[in-house]
């Protein structure tokens, strides 16, 4: 279930994905919180610079586990513009963070760049469920999606230009 609190937290992840697509990067924002609703980190995509790993899930899962207890983890929820791909699914498994609440899903994700015309990636499209068990899973919201969708759109449109 979807509260207000969750959206809050998914609009500032697409603010930040803004701000990625502002830097010429993949339009991608996260956020993490505490199990009191503190804003602990947050992050976008960092991708540009041809290291594929910066991704912002990866980039708080490496900060959970620097920062906090694993019963602090295990009580945070990642919030994020879109759903985890498998290797941010793995990060968040392995340093055992909670709850996991997103925009888009992957699978949108691999739609929407398939009517762009856009490659296929290298790394298979799992749902976070495939690649980690035991964690609660929201997602994706339709009425923020679409404007994730945006995003991706403006992104390849201006990759395209560049070409």
């Amino acid at each position: 279930m979807i509260s207000d609190s969750d959206l809050k937290h998914l609009r500032r992840c697409i603010e930040l994905a803004e701000t990625a697509l502002e830097k010429g990067d993949e339009p991608f924002g996260s956020v993490l919180v505490s199990a009191n609703g503190d804003v602990l980190a947050e992050d976008h995509n960092h991708v540009a610079c041809g290291d594929h790993t910066q991704h912002p899930e990866f980039a708080l899962a490496r900060w959970a586990a620097a920062n906090m207890t694993p019963e602090e983890r295990s009580k945070a929820t990642v919030y994020t513009s879109g759903e985890h791909c498998p290797m941010c699914a793995a990060a968040h498994g392995w340093v055992g963070l909670g709850r996991i609440v997103y925009a888009s899903s992957s699978e949108q994700l691999v739609q929407w760049l398939s009517e762009m015309g856009v490659a296929p990636s290298r790394v298979r499209n799992l749902s976070i469920q495939d690649v980690i068990r035991d964690t609660t899973v929201d997602g994706p919201v339709p009425e923020l999606a679409e404007q994730v969708h945006e995003l991706h759109r403006q992104f390849y449109e201006k990759e395209e230009e560049n070409q």
